[in-house]
């Protein structure tokens, strides 16, 4: 059990029978009236956000969320399988837990959120950014790099992101994983 005193970004709380994350917290002390706590919630399992009243002192159940590493292998009809770096474990998980899962390719590093008490997996976290191969876009022009101007482009595991037009075939280029958006180019080692 935790009071309101004890929020915190980040902080995982069992609320209306489901485990919540807050995202976003304030302290209010009107001139009249009690104090209390303005909150954004993001329930774990669905992702949505709801904006929540507490009252100051209110007592909330806190849950144990750990963030254990895992390693992509396949997906088959099952699901998403995946490796634990430390047992060698192997879990699979149903589409809808895995939002990005088109970019991801086997061997990508994720972090698997699992309620500690039930073991429970809740949710798939990809890493800010990751780097894949375009496999088709249409030729860029020398020069093409003057205008903000996209054209659109399918990389290796299929998703289609926005690049530059400069952007050719067969080029590492670094996506940011909550945007789907063009990062950078990326020097081949």
């Amino acid at each position: 059990m935790a009071s309101t005193a004890d929020f915190r970004n980040g902080l995982c709380l069992v609320w209306n029978n489901d485990l919540y994350t807050i995202v976003e917290f304030q302290h209010v002390k009107p001139g009249k009236g009690g104090a209390f706590v303005r909150t954004k919630l993001r329930n774990i399992k669905t992702g949505r956000v709801l904006d929540n009243t507490f009252t100051a002192g209110e007592k909330v159940t806190t849950a144990r969320i750990e963030k254990r590493p895992y390693q992509f292998l396949y997906k088959d009809e099952m699901g998403y399988n995946f490796m634990s770096n430390e047992t060698f474990e192997q879990i699979s998980l149903s589409e809808e837990m895995v939002p990005t899962a088109d970019l991801m390719k086997e061997g990508t590093m994720i972090d698997i959120l699992v309620h500690s008490e039930t073991e429970t997996p809740l949710s798939v976290e990809m890493p800010a950014y990751v780097e894949l191969r375009i496999s088709y876009t249409e030729p860029g022009l020398k020069g093409d790099t003057a205008t903000n101007a996209s054209k659109p482009a399918t990389v290796e595991t299929g998703a289609t992101i926005k690049v530059p037009l400069f952007i050719n075939n067969d080029e590492l280029i670094k996506v940011n994983t909550s945007t789907y958006e063009y990062d950078s180019r990326v020097k081949e080692k």
